[in-house]
């Protein structure tokens, strides 16, 4: 059984509004995180995700729940877990008057590692992170990308086992964000786990191993990206088909399905489902049956921004009109 970098229990908190009484921030949430892996929160601004970041990194207490982060229970041991991990927050904590490379051996200073230490991981980290050349510049004179590289490098130099990331490409261009991903990934590969939070699904798509939806203090739905695509309708598979005789009887041969009218040739049907391999391969099952066989098939799922709207009734934020699918 693979060991949890967080588990958490019947997590709650609230707080004391002088015009509306009491109000639940986080009620009941559950959550298990594999080390390891990545897993991104989603939620509505308010939902609860920073309250939750605030309470698993010992920045705030609970009302409630049990909680075990990298193996200490949070409550008992809040020293032991904040040295095993690392907080990049939404908001860059670079000291912009410092050059990269101070930055970083002041961080050093901070996790008590001796000058000689120090020195050897902020050069180790200046070069991993592509910040060489700017080593030695003040910080104000970095790009968003450069200070965010310099920020999570910052998190890094006391090796956490577990990383939380609010918002890590937030204001970042594309080749920027690509970037970050790149980092993410690979520190994934070194055995660091990843809890992510972030306002742009496409990322939560392209990084997570697993997400959970958080709206109004409660966790609505968790599961891979392509589990929480089928949890809404809009899903299909096209077949596309040389003739329409071929079209026809697969047309009758399945008994749903109608022919897509974005095709000029009229030649693609279009069939309801969830996309999960039993629908898939019972769809094929019954053309095999009838001795049809398709010239072409695609599976087509809703986006993580269709189940975000479906399940909280409110937009996304931020959009990006670059796609990597």
């Amino acid at each position: 059984m693979t060991d949890l970098a967080i588990a958490a229990t019947g997590l709650r908190k609230s707080y004391r509004d002088k015009k509306n009484g009491e109000k639940v921030v986080l009620d009941g949430v559950d959550l298990a995180v594999p080390e390891g892996t990545i897993f991104s929160l989603l939620g509505p601004n308010g939902a609860g995700k920073t309250t939750t970041v605030q309470i698993l990194s010992t920045l705030i207490q609970a009302d409630g729940g049990e909680v075990r982060v990298a193996g200490h229970d949070l409550n008992r041991r809040p020293d032991d877990v904040r040295g095993a991990i690392g907080v990049t927050g939404q908001y860059s904590a670079v000291d912009k008057l410092l050059t990269g490379e101070e930055n970083l051996l002041l961080m050093a200073d901070l996790k008590h590692l001796s000058r000689r230490d120090g020195k050897r991981k902020a050069a180790e980290l200046l070069e991993r992170f592509d910040l060489v050349e700017a080593a030695g510049k003040p910080a104000s004179t970095y790009s968003g990308g450069m200070a965010r590289r310099l920020d999570l490098a910052m998190t890094l130099v006391g090796d956490p086992r577990l990383i939380f990331l609010d918002e890590p490409t937030t204001g970042l261009d594309p080749r920027s964000r690509r970037t970050m991903w790149g980092i993410v990934r690979d520190l994934v590969a070194g055995g660091v786990t990843i809890f992510l939070t972030t306002q742009y699904l496409e990322e939560a798509d392209q990084l997570a191993d697993r997400i959970a939806l958080l709206d109004h203090g409660r966790l609505i739905a968790e599961g891979t990206a392509d589990e929480l695509k089928r949890l809404i309708p809009g899903g299909h598979v096209s077949l596309r088909f040389t003739d329409d005789a071929a079209l026809g009887a697969a047309l009758a041969a399945l008994g749903e399905g109608f022919v897509d009218p974005s095709d000029d040739d009229r030649l693609t049907l279009q069939v309801p489902s969830d996309g999960g391999v039993a629908s898939l391969r019972d769809l094929l099952a019954r053309l095999d049956g009838a001795g049809i066989e398709p010239a072409g098939l695609s599976v087509h799922t809703p986006d993580l921004d269709d189940v975000f709207l479906t399940l909280t009734g409110r937009q996304t934020g931020p959009q990006h009109t670059e796609t990597t699918r």
